[in-house]
C-alpha cells in the first residue's frame, strides 16, 4: 500500500464514521452495511505494509520526424525508442544491485519495470511509472527511481556538461548500462529525432538533433576512458552511507578519494583496514580531458 492508497483508506474511514452517527437507528439494513464495510477499511488499515514513498514516476517525449505535433506519433518509433529508454533504465536499476555480463537477460527485470500510465500532452510521449507488486514495502528510494534519476543525469551531462562533470556522472556505471544509454540516442539520431526527460521534479530535453549526435559521441568509448589501476597506501577512512572513500599513497603521500561500489555490499568494511598498508585495484573514469574518478569495486586482497 502506498500513501496514496492509504489517504483514500483514511477519508473513506472517516466518511464511514460520520455516516454512522447520521443514520437513524431504525434504518438497521443501512448501518448493517456501513459497519461492515468500516470493519474492512479498518482491517485493511492494520494489516497492510504502507509504503513510505510513492512510486517513481517519469515523462518522457518526443519531437522531431516520426512525431506528429501533439496528435501521434509513428508506432514503429514510438515502440522501439520506449523499449530501449526502459532496457537502459533496467540496466541501470540492476547495476546498483549485481554485476552485469556483457550479455543475455537483464538481471532482476521483472522488479524494475516501468509502466506506460498515460500519453503526454505537449510534445508527443508517454507518462511513465515504476511498476511493483503492491505487497513489497521501500523504505528508501528505489533502484528504478535511482536509475531514472542517474538516466537523465547521463544525458544532461553529455549534452551540457564539462569533461569533468561528465565524468562525475558516468563513473561507477557499468559499462553495458552506458551502451545502452548510447543505443536511446542511436535510436534518436536514426529516426531524426530528440527527447525531454522530467523525474524527481527535474526537466532535460534535447535543443535538436545536433546535440544529441554530439552527446552519442561524449559517451562514445573513444572519449569515456575506463580502465584498472594498482595502488598501494592505507584507507584514511569511508563513508557508510555515501559510498566514498579517502586513500593515502603510499609513494607520495597524496589523497585521492572515490565511490564504493554496489559490489562491496557493506561499505562500513572498508574501515576496519584503517592504517594498515594495503594494495586496491580501483576502477577508473576519465571523459575526454577531464580528471580521473575513482571506484572501488572490491576489498585489499
Amino acid at each position: 500500500m502506498n500513501r496514496a492508497e492509504q489517504q483514500i483508506l483514511f477519508s473513506e474511514q472517516s466518511t464511514l464514521e460520520r455516516m454512522i452517527v447520521e443514520t437513524p437507528p431504525e434504518d438497521v439494513i443501512d448501518l448493517r452495511s456501513l459497519r461492515v464495510r468500516l470493519e474492512m477499511v479498518n482491517h485493511l488499515l492494520l494489516k497492510e505494509a504502507v509504503d513510505t514513498r510513492l512510486p517513481a514516476k517519469a515523462r518522457l517525449t518526443f519531437r522531431g520526424r516520426p512525431v506528429i505535433g501533439s496528435h501521434g506519433i509513428f508506432a514503429e518509433f514510438g515502440v522501439t525508442a520506449t523499449k530501449a529508454f526502459t532496457d537502459a533504465v533496467a540496466l541501470l536499476a540492476a547495476s546498483l544491485e549485481t554485476d552485469l555480463a556483457a550479455t543475455g537477460p537483464i538481471p532482476n527485470r521483472t522488479q524494475n519495470r516501468l509502466l506506460i500510465t498515460s500519453t503526454a500532452l505537449g510534445s508527443f510521449g508517454f507518462e511513465l511509472e515504476e511498476y511493483r507488486e503492491a505487497t513489497l514495502p521501500f523504505e528508501n528510494e528505489s533502484p528504478v527511481a535511482d536509475a531514472l534519476r542517474k538516466m537523465q543525469e547521463l544525458l544532461r551531462g553529455a549534452a551540457e556538461g564539462s569533461d569533468d562533470e561528465l565524468t562525475d556522472v558516468a563513473s561507477g556505471q557499468d559499462p553495458r548500462a552506458v551502451a545502452a544509454v548510447r543505443d536511446f540516442l542511436k535510436k534518436l539520431i536514426d529516426n531524426e529525432a530528440v527527447c525531454a526527460v522530467s523525474t524527481s521534479g527535474r526537466a532535460f530535453g534535447f535543443a535538436d538533433v545536433g546535440e544529441v549526435k554530439r552527446s552519442l559521441i561524449r559517451l562514445g568509448q573513444d572519449n569515456l576512458h575506463e580502465n584498472t589501476q594498482p595502488f598501494t597506501g592505507t584507507f584514511q577512512g569511508a563513508l557508510p552511507k555515501r559510498r566514498t572513500f579517502e586513500f593515502s599513497l603510499a609513494n607520495t603521500g597524496d589523497v585521492i578519494s572515490g565511490k564504493i561500489g554496489s559490489a562491496i555490499i557493506d561499505p562500513s568494511v572498508v574501515n576496519r583496514y584503517l592504517g594498515r598498508q594495503v594494495e586496491i585495484q580501483l576502477t577508473a573514469t576519465r571523459v575526454g580531458q577531464g580528471r580521473p574518478r575513482y571506484v572501488l569495486n572490491q576489498l585489499p586482497t
